[in-house]
């Protein structure tokens, strides 16, 4: 069965920002978030936008790279920015700025990781699925 892609669009458009509440229980024994909690909240986010520019589902084919910047504490502010960064054929790559601020939103925002993984779209028939073509996004309009 051949499909065809959903119209391109713009890195912009499938954008997706998730903020999560650290909390004692994604906790270590150095009182630091795991990195694996900051990893899943990743590859969360990543999916998300992978799958909004897809119009399908996507599913995480690769990561290839991740950095971990700074320690994440209980109660801090976690946000995840990802975007699609390049799109091929089923696959797009995507990538995620990770960042915190204490919960009460008074401190400094701290870059504490960054990561780049490959998702591929599946359709319908469990298959890899055409994805849109990537737009550049719209360049920023200067205040007059």
């Amino acid at each position: 069965m051949t499909t065809t892609p959903a119209p391109a669009r713009t890195p912009a458009e499938s954008a997706v920002r998730l903020a999560h509440i650290m909390s004692e229980h994604d906790t270590n024994l150095y009182g630091t978030v795991h990195g694996g909690v900051v990893m899943k909240l990743i590859d969360d986010a990543a999916a998300a936008a992978a799958g909004r520019h897809a119009g399908v589902p996507a599913v995480t084919a690769s990561v290839q790279g991740m950095s971990f910047l700074a320690p994440v504490r209980a109660g801090d502010l976690l946000t995840v920015h990802a975007r699609v960064e390049r799109a091929g054929r089923t696959s797009m790559d995507v990538s995620v700025a990770v960042t915190s601020e204490r919960w009460n939103l008074t401190g400094p925002v701290t870059d504490v990781a960054t990561a780049r993984l490959v998702f591929v779209a599946i359709g319908p028939d469990s298959r890899p699925h055409p994805v849109p073509a990537l737009l550049p996004d719209p360049p920023e309009e200067s205040p007059a």
